[in-house]
């Protein structure tokens, strides 16, 4: 008996071709699981830790009293994209005031405070957040952005924070880096 027959088969039962297909399919299974090759982002690469300063602001949270929930010196989990981030210390919290336009009989308008009863739970506030962050540099501009877990946060991200009593979408107003 021949190793090798006329139709192409190993001792007469396999075909070289799905021997080869048996081979391929192993070499990516031992690729995938026993060399998976280096770990991270893209993002991660040459970026040093620096202390950051993120200004977020939070439109309408419906809620009875936040100043109980929300305090200065509280640690809030930050989650980027449906991803956890990291953790953030709130620097401090600043309420603003709910006002309404109201237009005035010459045409002009003014700014005045909001008179609807439901808009005593809807509230305003803007949330400085204080983390260590890998910052990474654009080779081309030279312009330096924070990275939390792997997203670049830029002004006008949604951020979610997540802390012991609350859990809310804040939009990014501006990033500073502590130098």
């Amino acid at each position: 008996m021949a190793i090798l027959d006329s139709q192409g088969r190993l001792l007469g039962k396999l075909s070289i071709l799905d021997v080869g297909a048996a081979l391929v399919i192993l070499l990516v299974i031992f690729g995938i699981f026993f060399y998976p090759g280096t770990s991270g982002s893209v993002a991660q690469v040459g970026a040093v830790r620096k202390a950051v300063e993120v200004d977020v602001m939070v439109r309408g949270l419906s809620a009875v009293s936040p100043k109980d929930l929300i305090k200065e010196g509280q640690k809030a989990n930050i989650i980027v994209r449906k991803q956890p981030s990291g953790e953030a210390v709130l620097k401090s919290v600043k309420f603003l005031p709910r006002n309404t336009i109201v237009p005035q009989p010459d045409g002009s308008v003014k700014s005045l405070p909001d008179p609807r009863p439901e808009a005593v739970f809807s509230n305003d506030m803007i949330l400085t957040l204080g983390s260590n962050a890998q910052v990474a540099e654009d080779r081309a501009t030279k312009e330096r952005t924070p990275v939390l877990g792997g997203e670049k946060v830029k002004v006008g991200m949604p951020l979610e924070l997540d802390g012991p009593n609350y859990n809310f979408t804040t939009s990014v107003i501006s990033v500073r880096i502590q130098d």
